[in-house]
């Protein structure tokens, strides 16, 4: 590119040195999300993985996951802190992903952005790095995008793709969901990235609260707590389906906790879950009472506490609480399947109510 094409390409609001920084700064952390498997480094035109240890699978089964972080981004861009985001986006895929039994093998961002501020592309991809390590998936590679006149300078928006294996026989799924499994229930970290703008709406705009305010109920500020990273649970969940005969899994994403159960529920079965078997963090009991948010609509929209579950055998569910803790993630029976009667196939309700409600 010309000096003159360069400079015009500046002036229209781009900046290829900013973007060229920017990979400058977030090598490093590229670095640290690696896998053995990877060929190679960042600054290609594709990311290079070595398929060739699929070989030692049966009959490997791929799977994959996009999704992005939601409107949780405003915070990190109201408050100016963006080393956490990235570890929400991480989250988001491989939860998703560990759902059906597989093991997130990569992941691929993308990040568009008003403006490349290499600091802060470089603080984004740092988080999105630690997260890979977290879930022993590898960053293989990402794109960034300037936008300018579509975003506004200090605005970003990332997304993102991972893949992962699974055996064929070892595929968690509805079909193997019986009567009588239990519904063991993982503890979320919080608000994880689904329904900030229910959030917002409630704390920021209604109720006129600033970020920085001291929440009691909350120990900390309030952008301390809506900047809280999502809960990783993939090395947690293979370790589970490892120890145990777990039948199926669910990610708490938006919708809620039944409604996501219901996506592995087979139509013959139906699950009953006991809010009084757990206490959501008070940020759910916060939004519920300032915003005088119906239950009903909280449960269809936060995760009130549990952001993953797990149907195992009833003989399993000890083995299940214990290996899950010793991953560092609380767990407990919170309900159990059933046979379905007529009409109601296939649905999860929710009875009790949850102590302190």
């Amino acid at each position: 590119m010309t000096d003159a094409t360069s400079n015009a390409y500046a002036a229209a609001g781009v900046s290829i040195e900013a973007g060229d920084r920017a990979v400058e700064l977030m090598k490093g952390w590229v670095e640290k999300a690696r896998r053995p498997e990877v060929i190679g480094g960042i600054g290609g035109f594709a990311g290079l993985f070595d398929a060739s240890a699929l070989k030692a699978y049966q009959r490997p089964l791929l799977a994959t996951s996009a999704d992005g972080v939601g409107t949780k981004v405003a915070i990190a861009q109201a408050l100016d802190r963006h080393d956490t985001i990235g570890f929400d986006l991480v989250g988001m895929l491989v939860d998703d992903l560990v759902v059906c039994g597989a093991e997130p093998l990569f992941l691929t961002d993308y990040i568009a952005t008003g403006r490349v501020v290499p600091e802060r592309i470089a603080a984004i991809v740092k988080g999105i790095a630690e997260a890979c390590v977290a879930a022993g998936c590898a960053l293989l590679g990402g794109e960034t995008a300037e936008h300018p006149g579509l975003l506004r300078p200090d605005e970003y928006d990332l997304a993102g793709a991972t893949t992962g294996v699974v055996e064929a026989h070892a595929l968690l799924g509805p079909g193997r969901v019986r009567p009588g499994d239990v519904v063991v229930a993982m503890e979320s970290s919080g608000l994880h990235s689904n329904g900030y703008s229910l959030v917002r709406h409630v704390l920021l705009g209604t109720a006129g609260w600033e970020l920085d305010r001291d929440v009691p109920e909350l120990g900390r500020t309030l952008g301390e707590e809506l900047l809280e990273p999502t809960r990783i649970y993939a090395k947690a969940c293979l370790a589970l389906a490892a120890a145990t005969q777990t039948h199926a899994m669910s990610h708490i994403t938006g919708g809620g906790l039944a409604a996501n159960l219901e996506r592995v529920m087979p139509q013959e079965l139906t699950a009953t879950i006991d809010r009084a078997s757990w206490t959501p963090q008070p940020v759910f009991d916060l939004v519920r009472r300032v915003g005088a948010v119906p239950q009903p609509d909280l449960e269809q929209t936060l995760n009130c506490g549990v952001g993953m579950v797990a149907l195992v055998p009833g003989p399993d569910v000890d083995e299940a609480v214990r290996t899950l803790a010793g991953h560092g993630v609380r767990a407990w029976p919170a309900g159990e399947v059933a046979t379905a009667p007529a009409g109601a196939g296939g649905r999860v309700t929710l009875v009790g109510q949850h102590p302190g409600w």
